[in-house]
Formats: C-alpha cells, sequence, structure tokens
C-alpha cells in the first residue's frame, strides 16, 4: 500500500507516515507502544473483535429496512412510527459519532468500545423484545448511541495494534466492513425475516446481535488488553492539554448542525419536503458554519478544539471526504432505490430482493481487501478509476431494467461492477488517507471520516429516493424511475471521477 503526500507522490509502506511519529518527532515511544499490543494481545484476535463489533453496528443500518412490512404489521405501527423505527438509529448514530470519538480520547479506546459495545447489545435486545412501536423507536436510538461510541475506537485500536504493511492489510479490512455492511445488511434482513424463526417474524433481525454481542464482551477484556496507551496524555506530544477538555462548546454546535442535517434527510422525502425540513437544512449549514469558525478560533488562542487541525490537515484528508461521501451517496441511494423497485414493481419477497444484492456485496469486500495487490504505479488512479467503473454499471443496471424485467444475468454483471466500483473508488482513499493519520489523531479521523460516510449515506438515500419516487407511480413508471435514478446516480460517480483526475493533473504539474 502507498500512501500519498499532499503532492500526490507515493511513500513505502513501511516508511510511512504510519502514525508512529509523536508531535515531538521521535518514535520510540509509538513503537514500544505497538510492541506491548502485539504481546499482551494478538493482533490478528484484537482485529476479529474489532471488526466484528464494526459490522454489527454497520449492519443495523440496513437490516431493518427490509424488515418494516412485516414489522408494520406485527406492530400496527404507523407510518410515522415506522419511519423512525428505521431512522432513530441513524439520528443517534450520526449525531453522536463524534462525541464518540472523544469519549475514547477521554477514558481510553478499549473501554469507551467495550462500554458502547454492551449499551449496543443490551439496545439489541431491548429492540428484539420491544412490545409496541413506542418502546422499539427508543430503544433504537439507545442503540444508536452505542453504536456511536464504539464506532470510533476501531481505527484508533487498529492503529495502535499495527504497523507497516499489517497496518495497511487492517485498514484495507476495516474499510471493506465499513462500507459492504451496507449491502449485506439487506442480504442478512431479508433472509432473517423470510426464515421467520420460531415464528418470531422481525424480532431476529435486532435479536441476532445478541449472542455475538456477548461473546466479544467476553473475549474484549483481554483480546483488547495492551492496545490502549490508556488515558489523556499517553498519546504523546502534547495529548494531554488537547483531551483534557470536553470543547462543549464545540459539541454542542456541531451535533447541532448533524441533527438540523440528518433530521429532514431521514424524514422529509416520507413527509413531502415540508417547510420545517428545508429552514432545518438551513440552520444546519449555519450552525455547520458557525462550528468551523469557533474551532478556528480556539485553535487559534492554543485551546483544545474538537478536531485537531492536524486531522483536518492531513494529506488528502479534504480530498478523501468529498470522495466518500460521493462514493457513500451512490451507495446509499443505489441500494435504497433498487430495493424499492424490486419488492414494489418486481413483487420480491424481503429474501429475494436481500439475495440480489449478494454479488455487489461480495464485490465490494473483495476488492476491498485485495486493490493492494494490484500494480504500485496504478494505485494512485484506483478511486478514479474505480468512479468510472461504478459509472458504467449503473448505467448498465438502468439500461437492462428499463423494460420492466429482471434483468436476468446482465443484472448479475451490473451488480458486480457497482460493488468493484465504488469498491476502488472508496477503499484506497479511506487506507491511504488513514495511513497517514497518527495515532493521538486516530479517534478525530476516524469520527470525520465515518461521519461523513454517515452523511454521504442519509444524502444519497434522501437525494436519490427523491428522484426516484417523484417519477413513480406503477410498475411501468418504477421501471423509467429507476432509469432516470440510474442516470443520475452515474452523473454522481463522474464528479468522483474527475475529482480523482483533477488531483493527478495537479501532481503531473
Amino acid at each position: 500500500m502507498t500512501p500519498t503526500t499532499p503532492t500526490g507522490s507515493t511513500i513505502p509502506t513501511g516508511s510511512a507516515p504510519s502514525g508512529a511519529v509523536d508531535d515531538a518527532g521521535g518514535s520510540s515511544r509509538s513503537d514500544a507502544t505497538d510492541n506491548r499490543a502485539r504481546r499482551a494481545a494478538g493482533p490478528g484476535r484484537l482485529l476479529a473483535i474489532v471488526l466484528t463489533g464494526q459490522l454489527m453496528a454497520v449492519l443495523d443500518v440496513f437490516i431493518v429496512n427490509v424488515a418494516v412490512p412485516t414489522l408494520r404489521t406485527d406492530l400496527h405501527a404507523s407510518g410515522a412510527g415506522m419511519q423512525l423505527v428505521v431512522a432513530g438509529y441513524t439520528i443517534s448514530y450520526a449525531v453522536l459519532l463524534i462525541i464518540g470519538a472523544r469519549l475514547g480520547a477521554l477514558i481510553g479506546h478499549r473501554q469507551a468500545f467495550l462500554a458502547g459495545l454492551a449499551a449496543f447489545t443490551a439496545a439489541s435486545l431491548a429492540c428484539g423484545l420491544a412490545p409496541g412501536t413506542g418502546a422499539l423507536i427508543a430503544f433504537r436510538f439507545v442503540q444508536g448511541a452505542g453504536a456511536a461510541v464504539m464506532m470510533p475506537q476501531v481505527l484508533s485500536l487498529i492503529q495502535r495494534a499495527f504497523t507497516g504493511a499489517p497496518r495497511a492489510r487492517a485498514l484495507g479490512a476495516y474499510s471493506a466492513v465499513l462500507a459492504s455492511g451496507a449491502a449485506l445488511g439487506q442480504i442478512l434482513g431479508g433472509v432473517l425475516v423470510q426464515a421467520d424463526l420460531f415464528g418470531t417474524g422481525w424480532r431476529p433481525v435486532f435479536l441476532v446481535n445478541v449472542p455475538i454481542g456477548l461473546v466479544l464482551l467476553v473475549l474484549g477484556p483481554r483480546g483488547l488488553r495492551g492496545a490502549e496507551e490508556g488515558r489523556p496524555g499517553a498519546a504523546g506530544g502534547g495529548a494531554a492539554g488537547r483531551y483534557g477538555s470536553l470543547d462543549l462548546a464545540g459539541l454542542l454546535l456541531l451535533a447541532g448542525a448533524v441533527l438540523l442535517f440528518t433530521v429532514p434527510m431521514v424524514l422529509g422525502q416520507e413527509r413531502g419536503w415540508p417547510l420545517w425540513g428545508w429552514l432545518m437544512l438551513g440552520l444546519a449549514a449555519v450552525l455547520a458554519a458557525a462550528f468551523a469558525a469557533y474551532e478556528s478560533r480556539l485553535a487559534r488562542r492554543g485551546g483544545a478544539p474538537l478536531i485537531s487541525p492536524r486531522v483536518v490537515g492531513a494529506p488528502g484528508m479534504p480530498l478523501a471526504v468529498v470522495r466518500i461521501l460521493l462514493s457513500m451517496a451512490a451507495n446509499g441511494g443505489f441500494l435504497f432505490v433498487l430495493t424499492l423497485h424490486m419488492q414494489g414493481a418486481l413483487g420480491y419477497n424481503a429474501l429475494r430482493a436481500g439475495l440480489t444484492f449478494a454479488p455487489t456485496c461480495a464485490a465490494f469486500g473483495l476488492v476491498g481487501l485485495n486493490w493492494r495487490r494490484l500494480p504500485t504505479r496504478w494505485h494512485p488512479v484506483t478511486s478514479a478509476a474505480g468512479f468510472l467503473l461504478a459509472a458504467v454499471s449503473f448505467a448498465g443496471v438502468g439500461l437492462v431494467l428499463r423494460d420492466g424485467s429482471d434483468g436476468g444475468a446482465w443484472l448479475f454483471v451490473c451488480l458486480l461492477g457497482v460493488g468493484a466500483g465504488l469498491s476502488l473508488a472508496y477503499s484506497p482513499v479511506l487506507t491511504r488517507t488513514l495511513a497517514t493519520v497518527k495515532p493521538q489523531d486516530a479517534a478525530d479521523a476516524s469520527g470525520v471520516l465515518v461521519t461523513s460516510l454517515q452523511l454521504g449515506l442519509l444524502t444519497g438515500v434522501a437525494v436519490f429516493g427523491a428522484v426516484f419516487l417523484g417519477r413513480t407511480t406503477g410498475a411501468g413508471a418504477s421501471a423509467d424511475a429507476l432509469w432516470v435514478t440510474c442516470l443520475a446516480l452515474t452523473g454522481t460517480a463522474l464528479c468522483g471521477a474527475i475529482a480523482g483526475l483533477v488531483r493527478r493533473v495537479r501532481y503531473l504539474r
């Protein structure tokens, strides 16, 4: 894996900005920490624990989607109630991600991961046993909060347990799990709902997390031991001062901005985009600007900003955020509209609709884990190439389904292309960017990038969902609406490709 410098040149992985260098320029403390981590807990076991926890959290964003019809019938829930069951997790998850990142820096990443995992597991049990819609909505918010505390710690623990080439492979697995979970959630949700285990209907969609979470809670205290420097200040380089305060003003501004953005994105389409939704989006922009201004002033005064300027200015970080937003918006929007088309116009049941995404999920995961095997000279253009492949594949999906058929074998080929293309567009960007982040900034970087991913998914569902639903009135109209939406997805992917090419042109100059 060859991370890029600000100028676009490549850096050998073994000597890369792996995060082992502290602010003072020394590496001995970080190296000693990494050695202690490897002695205390096998890195493979640690990676398995944190990535399994991460996968559960990502799956729960999507696993409920295909269960909604069954859930609504069983609980006699209203449309608004079902919206909040689906959206409650997403809202609290997106709003609290940055706060979860800072919490890990304050109390320790291992402790925060286990605390978030415990809350997530307990809330999953409560969701699976919920007697009514109101209780289920409340527990979904708690479940999202637990995921928000757990998720940012995954990257920090990986950064501390791995160096060099093993770190590159671990980050590749991290990025593959993070994004392929969307399609996998659709598949698993369909399987569980269709199985109707012991006549429990939708409840296994939540209860499946409980045994897995309990196993991780048993293995976690020992399996993660040693991959944690401890309390604030252990990271070196003045981290004590930065992590010693919570920056409550920054937290409130950022949480408010994300909340005001998230609520209309997840509820606006169903409500017909009312005035309050547009007002909330406008206020979100105002609060985001206020947050940026406040954090800049705080950093200039020598204070402790919520997000380190080192993270915002890390090599490739701004471009990485743009690419992640575009790729995840396309990913989320595509999964959403194709699910609607299959279960509506094509009459697929939950299982068949979920399994249709198996090629996309498999291609995404395989490419995410193996893209580094490509020749090194190709690495700088993998993202642009991935966006181009995704653009062609989106157009192909629209074409093969445009006549109202099921697409046959050509749909399978196009879905493989979507998964492979989006993985190439996303995984190298995330892996290379994270490789340049120092361990003491890993929590902040994880919060920024995962929040960008989540907001990209929300935006994609809202925007492409609006395009699709605005043109759908029947089976034939659904096929036409899908074609138009696929053209919009193609345009989005082309924008991602252009962003990558612009960077290469600047480098060549």
